[in-house]
């Protein structure tokens, strides 16, 4: 029998014996044999391809150890019980365990009882880890989730840029970096970063896998409120019952798991901000089936093997496509159908405009923050989580930012840290050789960071607006031929099971698009969608009026419509590309040609046309005419039309005199407003009006969910207030 015969034979015998497999799947025995036969590689496969085995059955192979970087605990503990369930012997060394099982864990490696340890990037700050190291006999370095290393990627961790000098210390050691998605940009920082194909090694195979999941369903969904957003999860949650629900922030993981408890939809939370233990008790409730759902950040997912995910659910719109395909992609890895959406909300863009600011701080912020830090380190190391920083520093609030700016310090060798085993504190302490000018050097590098990042979120919204089918942009965002297939017939521009057909206006409705995109014209680019629609309704508005725009030809043209229905009227024609809209923060919209061309009904326009308010829908109509055009019911009527609120029809409100109790409660209002409004040194009516309060006064909500019903309180302001709000109505 030939070598290359053994070796197959052996494979075939390990991957049968440990993994129950009888056979590869597409694009694992390629990585494996190279891996085997000496060489590194870097693999490029989707998430539920199968990557891990890549690495995992060569460490079975090979003598010595296999050392596996990993950037979370949660994608560590997840393939660490896997393998020990199967016999494997394999551990983890992390932030989270104690000092003596840390400990025994590094007896058995001494000890050669262990094949595979996991390690998160951090570990590599500890000498006696490194230390370490230098004993074991390292066969396999596997870099898992390998685009955090390049600044290019979608989710660039500083850590994992001392992996190139740990690459140079293991001479004999193979390289295999993994992971799930990475443009060929990124695929060459990889390379790159890691020092493959220098200082002796030869240059590294490149194994990408095609992106194409046909059983996952692509579908962008507009919703103008928390509450719609809501209600698409619970009609999802009827036909799809296991799933991740993805959002942007920690706060609104527990709003949103809030909300959810109050449908009383079994589920759990997961997010950074967690502890380790409510962390892990929460993926091992998921994972083991105990609730269906679960509502993370994307702290969760990485590694995390449930093959019956039928539905991904993004609150929030995500930063890049890179993150979507990956977060989408842990869904449907059974090969079934898997729902995935995206509810976006124009505002939602904002919250990836923070994090952006926060990961590629200005030049002159940097340099500010440097004499803070430096300020408070003459007075020696400080021991702390890397959360406090942010409030022992004066020049900025955002902690992204800061977590940011101490990287970079550490990358410029100005500053040391070691963290301590057990909890998640950073000793921080000045270099003796600090020299400010390596700092300097790198700011030009975030600035083109900057650059790139604003490009991945510029795509990711035109993504959102996308007028072709969901997987064929995927694809070519990823330089992957679609195939000659014009439809996929699974996304919700090709078509499924559509619940709005998209259709061209009627000729009432022809009218409404003419006189909103002559409102848009009108202001010229010089103002975003709220402005546009208070000069288009001639609602009161500061801006208006600052900008004596009630002068201007159009005012009013739209005055008695529905607000929330030209919201969502304006939302469609930026789909439909005849709107335009600038970059953040103040995405200022514009006729774009082919606006202008359907403004003078010289093209046509298909649109998913929004539903019309209840009040105007209701009674009253004229066979052959559409109900918003119907008329509409008598003053005295429209209390009753209404479903939304138990209270007078928005606008009403002022007209009715307080109870003593709702007086007292809106008195409530107006102080936590007169005190939030000094905190935040702005005008109190740019906190909550006083229409706002009142109604909020008279209708008492109790859920964030209710609160955003009230007249005022968009998705904005229950973000920034909801919480407060809830808890002055609780303490009245």
């Amino acid at each position: 029998m030939t070598a290359t015969a053994a070796t197959s034979d052996r494979l075939a015998s390990l991957l049968s014996r440990h993994f129950g497999f009888s056979s590869f799947n597409p694009g694992q025995r390629e990585p494996v044999e190279t891996v085997l036969s000496g060489g590194d590689a870097v693999v490029v496969m989707p998430t539920g391809a199968g990557k891990s085995l890549c690495f995992q059955l060569p460490a079975l192979a090979l003598p010595g150890v296999t050392l596996v970087v990993s950037p979370l605990i949660s994608l560590m503990k997840d393939q660490v019980d896997s393998l020990v369930e199967r016999g494997i012997p394999a551990t983890c060394l992390n932030s989270s365990i104690s000092a003596d099982d840390t400990a025994a864990r590094v007896a058995a490696l001494r000890q050669g009882r262990t094949k595979l340890v996991y390690v998160a990037p951090e570990r590599f700050r500890n000498q006696r880890f490194q230390a370490l190291l230098s004993e074991l006999d390292i066969s396999l370095l596997a870099v898992d989730e390998s685009h955090c290393i390049s600044q290019w990627g979608h989710d660039f961790r500083p850590d994992y840029l001392r992996l190139g000098a740990v690459v140079k210390t293991l001479t004999k050691a193979r390289i295999l970096a993994l992971t799930a998605t990475a443009t060929p940009d990124v695929r060459e920082d990889i390379i790159k970063q890691l020092g493959l194909g220098t200082n002796g090694r030869p240059a590294p195979a490149v194994f990408v896998r095609g992106f194409r999941r046909d059983n996952l369903r692509l579908v962008v969904e507009p919703c103008r409120s928390h509450g719609g957003k809501l209600d698409r999860i619970r009609k999802i949650l009827g036909d799809f019952p296991t799933g991740i629900v993805y959002c942007s922030t920690r706060k609104q993981v527990e709003r949103v798991g809030q909300m959810l408890g109050e449908l009383r939809v079994k589920h759990t939370i997961y997010h950074a901000g967690m502890t380790d233990e409510k962390r892990t008790l929460a993926q091992d409730r998921f994972l083991g089936g105990e609730v269906p759902v679960v509502v993370a950040t994307n702290a969760f997912g990485m590694g995390v093997d449930r093959a019956d995910l039928r539905f991904v659910i993004h609150w929030d719109i995500p930063g890049s496509i890179e993150a979507y395909y990956q977060e989408v992609g842990r869904a449907g890895r059974d090969g079934a159908l898997s729902h995935c959406e995206l509810l976006y909300n124009y505002a939602d863009v904002g919250t990836q405009q923070f994090f952006l600011d926060g990961s590629n701080p200005e030049p002159s912020l940097v340099l500010t923050l440097w004499n803070e830090v430096h300020g408070l380190l003459t007075a020696g190391p400080q021991t702390c989580p890397l959360e406090d920083w942010g409030e022992r520093l004066a020049a900025t609030d955002n902690k992204i930012t800061v977590h940011t700016c101490m990287g970079l310090f550490e990358r410029a060798g100005l500053i040391e840290r070691t963290i301590t085993p057990g909890n998640r504190c950073y000793t921080t302490s000045l270099s003796p050789d600090g020299d400010v000018s390596r700092l300097k050097a790198l700011l030009p590098a975030i600035e083109e960071k900057r650059l790139r990042d604003q490009h991945k979120l510029d795509i990711m919204v035109s993504y959102v607006h996308s007028r072709k089918c969901r997987h064929r942009f995927v694809l070519d965002y990823f330089g992957e031929p679609a195939g000659a297939s014009g439809s996929c017939n699974h996304c919700d521009y090709c078509g499924y099971s559509a619940a709005v057909p998209p259709r061209p206006p009627t000729e009432d409705e022809w009218l409404l698009v003419q006189k909103l995109l002559s409102c848009v014209g009108r202001l010229n680019g010089r103002f975003g969608r709220n402005t546009i629609l208070a000069f288009a309704l001639a609602s009161a508005s500061k801006t208006v009026t600052e900008h004596h725009l009630e002068e201007t030809p159009s005012h009013g043209v739209l005055k008695g419509e529905s607000e929330a229905y030209l919201k969502a009227l304006f939302d469609q024609l930026v789909t439909a590309g005849a709107i335009g809209l600038g970059t953040a923060p103040y995405h200022v919209a514009s006729l774009t040609p082919a606006g202008r061309e359907v403004a003078w009904r010289r093209q046509t326009v298909t649109l998913q046309w929004p539903a019309r308010p209840v009040e105007e829908a209701s009674s009253g109509t004229t066979p052959g005419v559409p109900a918003w055009k119907s008329k509409r019911p008598a003053k005295g009527k429209r209390k009753q039309a209404r479903t939304v609120l138990p209270a007078p029809a928005p606008g009403r409100e002022e007209n009715r005199v307080l109870s003593a109790e709702e007086d007292r409660i809106f008195d409530k209002l107006k102080a936590w407003r007169r005190e939030e409004a000094q905190l935040n040194e702005a005008p109190a009516f740019t906190i909550c009006s006083n229409r706002t309060l009142k109604a909020i006064a008279m209708t008492r909500p109790n859920t964030l969910a209710a609160l955003e019903q009230v007249h005022g309180m968009g998705p904005a302001r229950i973000e920034a207030y909801g919480d407060a709000i809830l808890k002055v109505l609780d303490d009245r």
